[in-house]
This record gives structure tokens, C-alpha cells and sequence, in this order.
């Protein structure tokens, strides 16, 4: 790869990266340097491209890189914690009947390999992560996207383990729902 076709790859993919920063930081101004320093970062590392991965992964984990770092050097300014415990468990009730099975049975999902590899699933899968609430869609991120241990998602967040796992779990039943009403339902 040259530098023209990093530049055109970076022209296309910024907005993408904007709102997977925007997502992580909730801070558009720390968004927009884990950004720049990202694509900077690619322009000075081009030679070290093979080209094994696509340039989005490629830029997308330069960047991950970048918000780990955002997060490692806001450690110490914790935010206050969320009680929701009892909510959680109350959720979790609803979701389940008194055979512990599914009240309403996850959509099957024929070909996951051939979703993952369309365009259109990753802009439903965007506008589902970003439909759901700041702190859920944070915690679902730093978790699966970013990769960050519970215990480094708690300390960056100063919320318990358990407050934690109550986001992630709201995350995922947010995008569960999304995601069924948006992709499964035009696949079915």
C-alpha cells in the first residue's frame, strides 16, 4: 500500500473512527486526538503494513490502541457509581420462564460469517451500539470491542464489578433487540 491509497482509506474510514472514539471517550475534543493521533500514527507506520488484515482493522486496532491509552491517563478521576443491582436481577427475570429458557427465542442466524463480512451489517450494528445508552454502550465497547478486562473497565469507570456486569448485560440485551428488529427481521 501507498501513501495515496492510506490516504484515501483514511478519508473513508474517519467518520467510522470518529464515531468508535466518540463511543469510547464520550468526549468529542479526546475523540478527535485519539483519532488524528491513530491516522498519524498509520501515515508513520505504512511501511510496516502487510497488508494481512484489511486497512479498517488495521487503522481500527491502531486506534484501540490510542483510547487505551486515553483511558490509562484518565485512571485516576473516578466517576460515581451506578446502584443497579436489583434492576439487573429484575431484567434478567423477565428475559427468562420458569424453565429457564428464552421468553422470546433469539433469531437464528444462519451464515454469522457472511453477516460480518456485509457492509449494511456493520451500519445496523453502528446504529444500534449507538442507539443504546451512554454508559451501557461504553461498557459494551471497552469490553468487546476494546477488549479491556472487568477490572480495568471498573477502575476506569469507578463502578463495581457487579455495576459493570449490569452494563454489559443492558448492552447486550439492547443490541440482542436492535439487532433482531433490524437485521434479523430483514434476513427472515
Amino acid at each position: 500500500m501507498d501513501i495515496v491509497e492510506l490516504q484515501a482509506s483514511l478519508k473513508q474510514l474517519r467518520p467510522r473512527l470518529l464515531r468508535f472514539a466518540r463511543l469510547q471517550l464520550r468526549n468529542d475534543a479526546a475523540a478527535e486526538d485519539a483519532v488524528q493521533e491513530a491516522m498519524l500514527a498509520a501515515v508513520e507506520n505504512i511501511a510496516r503494513f502487510e497488508g494481512a488484515a484489511a486497512v479498517a482493522t488495521w487503522l481500527f486496532a491502531i486506534l484501540k490502541n490510542k483510547i487505551i491509552d486515553e483511558f490509562r491517563r484518565r485512571a485516576r478521576q473516578p466517576v460515581e457509581s451506578e446502584g443497579d443491582e436489583e434492576l439487573l436481577e429484575a431484567h434478567i427475570n423477565d428475559q427468562f420462564d420458569a424453565h429457564d429458557h428464552w421468553v422470546s427465542p433469539i433469531a437464528a442466524w444462519n451464515d454469522p460469517q457472511a453477516s460480518l463480512e456485509q457492509k449494511r451489517f456493520w451500519e445496523v450494528f453502528d446504529a444500534c451500539i449507538g442507539g443504546l445508552p451512554d454508559r451501557p454502550a461504553r461498557v459494551f465497547g471497552m469490553r468487546e470491542l476494546l477488549g479491556m478486562e472487568t477490572e480495568d473497565i471498573c477502575k476506569e469507570l469507578g463502578v463495581s464489578t457487579s455495576n459493570c456486569w449490569v452494563l454489559l448485560h443492558r448492552a447486550r440485551m439492547g443490541l440482542r433487540e436492535c439487532l433482531t428488529n433490524k437485521w434479523f427481521a430483514e434476513k427472515g
